[in-house]
């Protein structure tokens, strides 16, 4: 039996527009003529939302915006035909510069700072997701926070996706991800954690399998989220829920760019819960997600076509 697609709502707090280009060589103190740059629209809940739209589902990016760049990010989210909610703020929407070294085939990027938010801006926010989170609706909360909204945001979105009767994936990094592990105030529904961000917050190396599954079980039973998604790089994925630890993997595939492959495991994740999958089946596609990934520039996350190809190439064992 089909279930309905629920509505997805990915959020971008801190967005950027990403240029990138490349030189032969960076040396100091010469003007070096640069390649033609591509623009791309940057931030975790929007490389989430053009994972999603990339891969046949269907989501509304909301973002935070400001200012010229604002209207760049908006127009090149129109160009890819994202769904997009704006939130207007005053300042300049931040940019981040990647510029490539040919000839020692190294990248130098350079992120330049947003808006600071004011405690207006953050209570005009809370009230605007408070009309738009609908019950069933998945929402995803990813990227670094701005300067001026409390590290404690996430448990306040938490609060709001409960109240409303939706499902919140939360992948942030940095002060916001450690309030997390504080028993004050609502947890998400999903907790997605990197390799660092998972030894940060254990205090220790997680030098095997079962470290992590071990790890990633304690979150649940300790009550910061239903579920916890650790990644393990190129050797996938571990999932905790309930009673249950499943680790996933692909076979080896050649590997392009590892920039969004996190983003993408989020994407597929969510549209599989979106429709209908079960924990398992979610895990398959996002595992098969990030290692499609992997294969594609950086720009273009995960083809639909190497995803397609890499879910029954999964494979799946309890821990």
């Amino acid at each position: 039996m089909l279930h309905p697609i629920a509505d997805i709502l990915t959020i971008t707090l801190n967005p950027a527009v990403d240029i990138s280009t490349a030189v032969d060589a960076v040396r100091a103190d010469e003007k070096l003529r640069c390649d033609a740059p591509v623009l791309d629209p940057g931030g975790g809940g929007i490389n989430v939302a053009r994972a999603i739209c990339r891969t046949g589902g269907s989501a509304t990016a909301f973002v935070a915006l400001a200012g010229f760049r604002g209207q760049q990010m908006a127009a090149l989210l129109k160009d890819e035909d994202i769904p997009t909610m704006v939130f207007s703020l005053a300042g300049e929407t931040r940019l981040s510069l990647a510029v490539s070294d040919r000839q020692a085939d190294t990248q130098y990027r350079f992120v330049m700072p947003g808006p600071v938010w004011t405690n207006n801006d953050v209570d005009a926010l809370v009230d605007r997701l408070r009309k738009i989170i609908a019950p069933g609706m998945q929402v995803v909360l990813s990227g670094s926070q701005p300067p001026g909204v409390p590290v404690g945001f996430p448990k306040v979105l938490a609060a709001v996706t409960r109240s409303n009767a939706a499902v919140l994936t939360l992948d942030t990094s940095g002060a916001a991800l450690a309030v997390q592990t504080t028993n004050e105030g609502a947890v998400p529904d999903v907790l997605r954690l990197d390799g660092a961000e998972s030894e940060a917050l254990a205090g220790r190396p997680l030098s095997s399998k079962k470290d992590v599954a071990e790890f990633a079980r304690t979150l649940v039973e300790s009550g910061h989220a239903d579920a916890v998604i650790l990644a393990l790089g190129a050797e996938g994925s571990v999932l905790a829920f309930e009673n249950t630890v499943l680790h996933a993997v692909t076979p080896p595939v050649p590997v392009v760019s590892k920039v969004g492959a996190g983003d993408s495991f989020v994407g597929a994740f969510t549209l599989a819960r979106a429709t209908g999958a079960d924990w398992m089946d979610a895990l398959r596609h996002g595992t098969a997600a990030a290692s499609a990934a992997v294969m594609s520039p950086a720009t273009e996350l995960c083809r639909d076509s190497d995803l397609r190809t890499l879910v029954p190439q999964v494979t799946i064992t309890q821990l």
